[in-house]
């Protein structure tokens, strides 16, 4: 359907402004409300993902896109409430105790959030106590973790530690990502993924929380 199209190519281009009115006209033809998501906004943001990857994108552009993406859904939430449309998921994001940097989790999250995933961001030095009580408040399928500097890469073997004692770790995916980290380390503390850039994360969730 092309105003799908329409849909998709405005989000790409980040016109937060037109989206809505080509919602409400999508709406108007009869065009069901996750026709309308999956395939105009999440089709989207998926193009804008793997240009991102690609280094067809930049961040700022990634930034539009997806505050384009949540006007969209605004809009749409009414129309997906009423008609029963579910999230895929569920997923948990921060960044781990100790470090405070922030903009590759928010880029996560809004990703994550452009494939149809709810996502609890709980901030930036965040202790492993407070990701646990998130997973048992949420019922999460998914635990983002994020840190940049090598000084608090440690902490995210404590949160997993922290779910095992729990009781939780076999319900969650546990994906971790940063600049210093590697799939080695992932794989030494017990990470279910490691994934080097956040299209390549909110792709995989994706993909996880389909097979499930």
């Amino acid at each position: 359907m092309s105003i799908l199209n329409d849909i998709s190519e405005k989000l790409q281009k980040g016109r937060a402004r037109e989206i809505g009115a080509l919602i409400d006209q999508a709406l108007a033809e009869g065009i069901s409300a996750e026709d309308i998501l999956n395939g105009g906004l999440i089709a989207g943001m998926s193009v804008v993902g793997e240009k991102f990857k690609n280094g067809e994108l930049y961040l700022p552009e990634v930034m539009m896109a997806a505050r384009t993406m949540d006007t969209g859904v605004n809009v749409l939430k009414p129309h997906l409430s009423s008609s029963g449309v579910e999230p895929i998921g569920k997923a948990v994001i921060c960044t781990v105790k100790g470090d405070k940097h922030d903009i590759g989790k928010n880029l996560v999250k809004m990703m994550i959030e452009g494939m149809g995933i709810t996502c609890e961001d709980l901030g930036v030095d965040v202790s492993a106590e407070k990701v646990v009580q998130a997973v048992q408040r949420t019922n999460a399928d998914i635990v983002c973790l994020s840190s940049l500097l090598t000084t608090t890469m440690g902490e995210m073997k404590t949160v997993i530690k922290a779910l095992e004692d729990a009781g939780l770790r076999d319900s969650v995916k546990v994906m971790v990502g940063g600049a210093p980290l590697t799939q080695s380390f992932a794989d030494e503390i017990g990470a279910d993924a490691y994934t080097p850039d956040a299209a390549s994360a909110s792709q995989l969730a994706k993909e996880y929380l389909i097979n499930k």
